[in-house]
């Protein structure tokens, strides 16, 4: 690693305070990303600001409305009985998060900030409708996620929480594993609910999450394995690495969206 400064400040301000005022500033959350980048000297911030004090975790139903708060850990999301209850698809994702040390430290917001294109999160936040709640503003989640690493996000600005609607009628989640990094090759979350019937497909687009609306269209007239089984994902798009080609990828959509939807009953 480079030499840098470590901050640990005790409100949400003074976290802002200290980003907006050093533009080579990191936030750090987690750190389940950040850490190796740093170890790798992929990255070299001049500053760490550690947001484990903010106050930002936490999980709460109110209304028609499940808050989660940003530093809130995917372990928190697995076993939380108001998310089973509440959205089940959601804490089995995070249930497949890495692995028990992967979950014990990563976080829902830094997941979301962060926006890696194999990453879980994303593929239940778009898919349930949710919105992204900053110091600043709220973001719908269509117009959060931009890009590979690319998110709505400005300089400065903090997730503070995620607020999925509710009642959430139907919601599935299939993933395909890579097997070392427990990265989604492919994985499909389907929902429908306040937000609609919505299919989206993490791990296998170039430009990360996205959405299958013709999908979308089969569901909406018929909630089944078999109405996507004949709805094909184009290659063209998709990832391909060691792992499988863009072919084999856009097979795979349709492989985890007949289980998502299998799963989701």
């Amino acid at each position: 690693m480079y030499d840098f400064a470590y901050q640990k400040p005790s409100s949400v301000a003074d976290a802002v305070k200290l980003l907006a005022g050093d533009s080579e500033a990191k936030p750090l959350a987690g750190g389940q990303t950040l850490i190796p980048v740093l170890k790798q000297r992929l990255n070299k911030p001049s500053t760490l600001v550690d947001l484990a004090k903010l106050g930002l975790s936490g999980i709460k139903v109110s209304g028609n409305t499940l808050a989660i708060g940003a530093m809130t850990t995917h372990a928190a999301v697995a076993d939380s009985s108001e998310v089973k209850r509440a959205i089940p698809a959601l804490a089995v994702m995070a249930g497949w998060i890495g692995d028990d040390q992967v979950r014990s430290r990563g976080t829902i917001g830094g997941s979301l900030a962060n926006n890696d294109p194999t990453a879980d999160y994303p593929a239940a936040v778009l898919a349930l409708g949710a919105t992204v709640k900053t110091n600043k503003r709220s973001i719908r989640a269509d117009d959060f996620f931009q890009g590979m690493f690319t998110t709505a996000l400005a300089p400065g600005e903090l997730i503070t929480g995620v607020e999925f609607p509710l009642p959430v009628e139907k919601s599935g989640y299939a993933k395909f594993r890579n097997p070392a990094s427990r990265y989604a090759m492919v994985g499909v979350f389907v929902a429908k609910g306040p937000a609609g019937v919505r299919v989206t497909v993490t791990g296998a687009g170039q430009g990360g999450v996205f959405r299958q609306k013709e999908m979308e269209a089969a569901l909406g007239k018929s909630w089944s394995p078999d109405a996507v089984a004949n709805v094909k994902t184009p290659a063209a798009g998709m990832n391909a690495d060691i792992h499988g080609s863009a072919e084999y990828r856009a097979h795979l959509v349709g492989v985890m969206a007949k289980r998502a939807v299998a799963v989701a009953g």
